[in-house]
């Protein structure tokens, strides 16, 4: 037990000292690759929380600790740009056409009806109530990656409903 408490204090010591040693140099890099301050922060704590998990870490050299940090903050950047590039895709496909539709309440109802139960609600929810895929897959129980991929089928299928009214 007594050997244990040791280990533990001698490995915080060693992250502290690791702390010490790198912050500053964590700090600069994650405010050149990041596009604002906040962002900078939530990189370094990242890396921190990570490295916690990294027991051989700190027995590497500080040269070695300074490249491992760097490497996970530019791919935790690259792996959250990569998202965001997906979502604001879907939520660009997804988006009311900007063209001015000479609907009338009863039009759009009709058009609405004409698809099933599932996706007129969808539908409904996503454009009238203003939920994003996210809350809505929460209150229906599914993915928000399934809500998006039917929220675009639904719009496919009201897009050819038009067209083929035209």
């Amino acid at each position: 037990m007594n050997k244990e408490r040791q280990q533990k204090a001698g490995s915080r010591m060693e992250a502290e000292t690791m702390h010490e040693n790198l912050k500053d140099d964590l700090l600069r890099f994650a405010r050149s690759i990041s596009r604002h301050e906040q962002e900078a922060y939530d990189l370094v704590q990242d890396a921190w929380e990570k490295s916690l998990k990294q027991e051989a870490l700190s027995e590497l050299p500080i040269y070695k600790q300074r490249a491992w940090f760097f490497r996970v903050m530019k791919n935790r950047l690259i792996d959250d740009r990569r998202k965001e590039n997906r979502l604001s895709v879907w939520e660009e496909e997804l988006e009311q056409p900007e063209e001015p539709l000479a609907m009338h309440r009863l039009e759009t109802t009709e058009l609405l009806g004409r698809l099933t139960p599932e996706l007129s609600d969808l539908v409904f929810k996503r454009y009238w109530l203003g939920m994003n895929s996210k809350e809505i897959g929460e209150q229906l129980g599914i993915p928000a990656a399934t809500v998006r991929y039917k929220l675009r089928y639904a719009i496919n299928k009201l897009r050819n409903f038009l067209e083929d009214d035209l």
